[in-house]
């Protein structure tokens, strides 16, 4: 499983099978966005990235959508020495998942008490290891931050689950130290994501495998 995960992470041109992957890719993105909503309405702690942007904006007094847009940018430059390149699925990323976010908190109510809140997080953290196993099976090349995960996985041959979770509480360590806001679902999301989204993405992988036809008799 792990080798067919790696596997999924390599790009293919969009000229394969465009309709098919593309569709994919925007539900992954979309669904990635609306999970994130869940998260931010169930009001029970970030995830670690965001926490990270955060903890940035208190320390620089910049808004908090030009942190995300020079966080992103810093990672990317990261992508270089990964030998990573970015794909239509990167470029994607932060337009459909800015306008899902949006949407989706235009529409969800913010939950009353703390049974429902812990609901929503729960089911939030799973859309977003879903939805990220989506975007990525569509191998329309991964996200900066994904990407700085993908590109250890290639680069060293050790696991999805574990670089991402190592990623993760990285990012949560600094944000912390930095003034972010930490609560019980920045801890659930740290510690779960990495393995979750590993379940997930061997069986939303797009492998361009057809069956041939069979040879006329």
């Amino acid at each position: 499983m792990g080798h067919m995960s790696l596997t999924a992470l390599h790009s293919v041109p969009v000229s394969v099978a465009p309709a098919r992957r593309l569709v994919q890719l925007a539900i992954g993105l979309w669904l990635y966005g609306a999970s994130m909503a869940m998260q931010i309405r169930a009001s029970l702690g970030l995830d670690p990235w965001d926490v990270l942007h955060e903890g940035l904006t208190k320390r620089t007094g910049l808004s908090f959508g030009t942190i995300t847009i020079i966080v992103g940018a810093l990672v990317l430059l990261c992508w270089i020495p990964l030998r990573q390149r970015p794909g239509v699925g990167t470029i994607s990323n932060v337009v459909v998942i800015g306008v899902a976010v949006d949407v989706t908190l235009a529409v969800l109510p913010a939950p009353s008490g703390l049974p429902l809140r812990a609901a929503l997080l729960a089911a939030g953290i799973v859309l977003n290891a879903l939805a990220a196993a989506i975007y990525l099976g569509a191998r329309l090349g991964p996200g900066p931050r994904d990407g700085l995960t993908t590109g250890f996985c290639a680069r060293t041959g050790t696991s999805l689950r574990l670089v991402r979770t190592v990623v993760e509480v990285l990012v949560l360590a600094s944000g912390w130290l930095l003034g972010g806001t930490i609560g019980i679902g920045t801890v659930l999301y740290a510690l779960t994501i990495g393995p979750l989204t590993q379940a997930f993405l061997p069986r939303l992988t797009w492998t361009g495998v057809t069956t041939p036809p069979r040879p006329a008799v």
